[in-house]
């Protein structure tokens, strides 16, 4: 994954704030050592629904411009997993946003993972 791009995407003179989220992936769960994690997601529904919470927050929060990136397929502990770039005039509006986005793309994404532990493995809740 490409954080640089992401920033690049949302990068505007205009704009005097960029706020970023970037998830990435712990080395542990409940105790429980995370050897790696492997997503899984309907890509056509992921990015529909992506551009939909996108719309919302401009929409919402009057920022300007937003990029997300969640990655597949197999990732190890350190790795990001999703980011999160918003930017516009205003710090509030951008923060605001971000958060928005990440919290809406973890309820209404298809987005699936596996857990893979030392001692075995579980499918986490897209939608917990």
């Amino acid at each position: 994954m490409r954080i640089e791009r992401c920033l690049e995407a949302v990068s505007d003179p205009g704009c005097g704030g960029i706020a970023t989220f970037i998830g990435t992936v712990r080395n542990s769960t409940a105790g429980r050592a995370v050897i790696r994690l492997e997503y899984e997601c309907y890509e056509k529904m992921a990015v529909k629904e992506i551009r939909k919470i996108c719309e919302a927050a401009i929409s919402q929060f009057s920022v300007r411009n937003i990029a997300v990136h969640h990655r597949t397929g197999m990732l190890f502990p350190g790795d990001a997993a999703v980011v999160v770039a918003v930017s516009d005039g205003h710090r509030n509006a951008v923060f605001k946003a971000c958060s928005f986005i990440i919290d809406t793309v973890k309820e209404r994404v298809p987005i699936w993972k596996k857990e893979i532990f030392e001692d075995g493995e579980i499918w986490v809740s897209a939608h917990p």
